[in-house]
C-alpha cells in the first residue's frame, strides 16, 4: 500500500477498493474509474454492492486500479526497480479513459475503463467466486469459448477456424486471459458498449457478435452464463453518472 502512494499519489476508495492515480493522471479521469467501478458494483445506484461474495473476493484479494498518464509512464516506473506492482492489481491509463463515452453515438475513442474495471472486477471476484466461471480449461465460461474459439487452443493458433467469431491473437495472452477477454466481450456486448456506429470496423477482427442480439442468437452458451441470475452480474452499462454516493479524491 505504501509503495502505491508514493508511486501514486492520488486516491480514491470505492467500496473499500483502492484507486490509485500518478501525479501527471487527471483527477477528473480518476473520478471516472471510480464511477464505473462504483456503477458495475453497485448497478442499481442505491449505495449498495449488489454481489456481496464478489465484493468480499476483491476485498480479500486486494484488488486494485493502478492509473498512469499513458503506458510509457508506467513502463518507466516498472523498469526503475523500486516499485513491487501487485499481481492483484489492474492498469488503466489517463489517454484511454473517455468520461465523453457515449455508447448509443459515434465515438472517436472506446472509453478503455469500460474494459479494465471489469478485467479486474471479473479476474480478481467473479472468476474465484464461481466455479462456473474459473478461469480454467473445463470450466463452462472455458467450454463457451472455445466454442466460440472454434476449437481448444493453449495459446492463440496462427489462423482461427473461418467459424470463429472470437479471434484474440495477442500471443502473450495466455488461456486465462483470453477467458477474461472473451467476458469482456460478451457481458459488454450484451450491455450494449459494443455496438456504436463504427465500432465493429474496429473490433471484428477480434469479436464479431458485438450486440446483445448477436450474443444471444449465436453465442447460446456465454449468452446463458452472462444472464444467469445466480451470478448478479450487471444488467446496464455504467455512464459516468453514479448516483449511489458522492465520488471525489480523498485529500
Amino acid at each position: 500500500m505504501q509503495e502505491e502512494k508514493k508511486l501514486l499519489p492520488k486516491n480514491i476508495k470505492v467500496f473499500d477498493l483502492n484507486i490509485f492515480g500518478s501525479a501527471t493522471t487527471s483527477d477528473l479521469k480518476i473520478i471516472h474509474a471510480a464511477k464505473i467501478m462504483a456503477q458495475y458494483l453497485d448497478n442499481d445506484e442505491d449505495g449498495i454492492v449488489d454481489n456481496k461474495l464478489v465484493h468480499e473476493m476483491l476485498i480479500s484479494r486486494n484488488a486494485t486500479l493502478l492509473m498512469f498518464n499513458n503506458e510509457s509512464e508506467a513502463e518507466a516506473a516498472w523498469m526503475s526497480g523500486e516499485y513491487n506492482f501487485s499481481n492483484n492489481s489492474q492498469l488503466l491509463f489517463d489517454d484511454e479513459t473517455i468520461p465523453s463515452f457515449n455508447s448509443n453515438a459515434p465515438n472517436r475513442r472506446f472509453d478503455a475503463s469500460l474494459e479494465e474495471v471489469l478485467h479486474l472486477i471479473t479476474h480478481e471476484g467473479y472468476s474465484y467466486v464461481y466455479p462456473d466461471l474459473k478461469e480454467v480449461k473445463g470450466s463452462s465460461i472455458a467450454k463457451a469459448m472455445d466454442e466460440a474459439r472454434g476449437g481448444y487452443f493453449q495459446t492463440p493458433p496462427s489462423q482461427y477456424p473461418s467459424n470463429a467469431w472470437y479471434s484474440y491473437d495477442d500471443i502473450t495472452c495466455t488461456y486465462d486471459c483470453m477467458i477474461v477477454e472473451y467476458f469482456y466481450w460478451a457481458l459488454t456486448s450484451i450491455l450494449g458498449a459494443q455496438s456504436y456506429p463504427g465500432r465493429i470496423n474496429e473490433i471484428g477482427h477480434e469479436w464479431k457478435l458485438n450486440t446483445k442480439e448477436k450474443v444471444e442468437n449465436l453465442d447460446t452458451l456465454i449468452f446463458t452464463l452472462m444472464t444467469n441470475l445466480d451470478f448478479n452480474l450487471p444488467k446496464v452499462l455504467p455512464d459516468n453518472d453514479y448516483k449511489g454516493f458522492e465520488i471525489k479524491l480523498e485529500n
